[in-house]
């Protein structure tokens, strides 16, 4: 659905795209990620079509009318009400668009829609902004930070409305909340100055790259066994995560044939304790910092 080959966008002598080669399949849903200034706004302005490359190719094959971007921050006519918001965008996008009402109760705002905009929240008008883009059925959904303004339940309606357009329309959402990118995206790309220096599946970004690590419940005993445990060889790191030790290891098996004698020597009272699984935010930060 959507191919770059060698993009670079410049400001100035500022490179803020630097050679990237984006492949998102259609019908797949795509997180973009990277730490602020890493180029996920630029990018996706490129895609929509508002900002121009420097050089490169881009080629995003859907009907320019079924291409929708929604900002960060969207904003709307103030006097208009929610209802009469998501209707226009419908009208403007034309047949086939959705229903209304329906769009307006799967983003949380029936009780809003008659009211008008300029009284609704950030986080309401998020919804809203969501419910405008979604109303055209989009062939290509670009998002900016879909859900940053949203409470836990925003979030989840959000995330779960976003997981039902899978195979029915193709996303493409940039976020700084890695635990939604790792629970809806079928593919990743993690962009960093500009550059893309991953892309792929959740499983191929995980395996095999974050630093192993031992977590472990203690009932007692946790200063000393975070003492111990620093002074050994074949220990990376250790921190407290809540009421638990997370122990980087040079391998698992250091952790197999040594983890235990440090416990038992520090006298601790051990809950339970068991390799990490590897999440977003472990490879995430190995790769960005």
């Amino acid at each position: 659905m959507v191919e770059t080959a060698a993009l670079v966008k410049r400001y100035g002598s500022h490179a803020a795209l630097d050679g990237v080669d984006l492949a998102v399949p259609a019908g797949s849903i795509y997180g973009l990620v990277g730490p602020n200034g890493a180029g996920k706004t630029t990018l996706l302005g490129i895609l929509s079509g508002l900002r121009r490359p420097t050089s490169g190719i881009v080629r995003v094959d859907a009907v320019p009318g079924r291409v929708v971007t929604l900002p960060d921050t969207p904003r709307f006519d103030s006097w208009l009400t929610g209802r009469e918001v998501v209707a226009l965008a419908a009208h403007l996008a034309g047949p086939p668009a959705g229903n209304v009402d329906a769009v307006l109760v799967e983003t949380g705002l029936a009780d809003a829609a008659d009211r008008r905009v300029g009284g609704y929240s950030r986080g309401m008008l998020q919804r809203l902004g969501l419910a405008a883009s979604v109303v055209g059925e989009p062939e290509l959904l670009l998002l900016d930070e879909p859900a940053s303004a949203l409470d836990p339940a925003g979030r989840r309606e959000v995330l779960d409305l976003i997981a039902r357009l899978r195979g029915h329309a193709t996303v493409v959402f940039s976020s700084h909340i890695l635990a939604d990118v790792q629970e809806v995206c079928d593919r990743i790309g993690i962009l960093r100055d500009g550059r893309l220096i991953f892309q792929g599946t959740l499983d191929e970004l995980l395996v095999g790259r974050a630093t192993p690590a031992y977590r472990v419940r203690l009932r007692t005993g946790q200063d000393r066994a975070e003492a111990l445990l620093r002074r050994q060889a074949w220990v990376t790191s250790v921190r407290i995560d809540g009421n638990d030790l997370v122990v980087g290891v040079g391998t698992l098996d250091d952790a197999e044939s040594h983890l235990a004698g440090v416990l038992a020597e520090a006298a601790a009272k051990v809950v339970g304790f068991g390799p990490q699984d590897a999440h977003l935010e472990d490879v995430f930060l190995e790769l960005t910092t």
